[in-house]
């Protein structure tokens, strides 16, 4: 039902608007207008992401379904939060509101750990808001736990983000 691909510049248009429309569509309720409109502004444009995608050493990972654009996860090796000789930090997971609850979410993760995997990494870690609860579930129910937390600029609210992580193991439950 999904496939995985490695995004292009081609996608940059694509990619800024499911960002903006389901970070929006998460997070609107719990912010002011301003900071959301802020926040959008300055991290889903369509030059912001072409730039993203010039950068060689972030790694966008889309998840099609009917071969339509139902998620992506963009990925990037890190240091900081993280443990291992070799973190891989995944930046952004979305997955289009229409896919939640159809399994595309845990595609799009395998893909993710397959990528940690396949490029040597030992440990994945990502940041969530202490608020969203059904991400922080979704996540400790594929092996993440809480390691710490650092703050979230959104707009000119700083909100709190825990940061969770798992190793990468070479045999991966599927």
């Amino acid at each position: 039902m999904f496939s995985l691909r490695t995004a292009t510049a081609e996608d940059a248009e694509a990619l800024a608007e499911l960002g903006r429309r389901t970070f929006f569509e998460t997070f609107a309720k719990d912010n002011t207008q301003e900071d959301m409109a802020r926040y959008l502004a300055d991290t889903f444009s369509p030059a912001l992401q072409r730039a993203e995608l010039k950068d060689a050493s972030v790694h966008f990972l889309l998840l099609l379904a009917r071969g339509k654009l139902a998620g992506y996860a963009k990925l990037r090796p890190a240091a900081a939060n993280a443990r291992g000789q070799r973190p891989l930090e995944v930046c952004r997971f979305y997955v289009d509101r229409p896919w939640h609850g159809s399994g595309a979410a845990h595609a799009l993760l395998e893909g993710a750990l397959e990528h940690a995997r396949a490029n040597a990494h030992d440990d994945v870690w990502l940041a969530v808001w202490e608020h969203n609860v059904r991400a922080i579930r979704f996540y400790r129910k594929h092996g993440f736990t809480r390691v710490g937390e650092q703050p979230f600029q959104l707009g000119a609210d700083v909100q709190t983000d825990w940061v969770l992580a798992r190793p990468v193991t070479p045999e991966q439950s599927r």
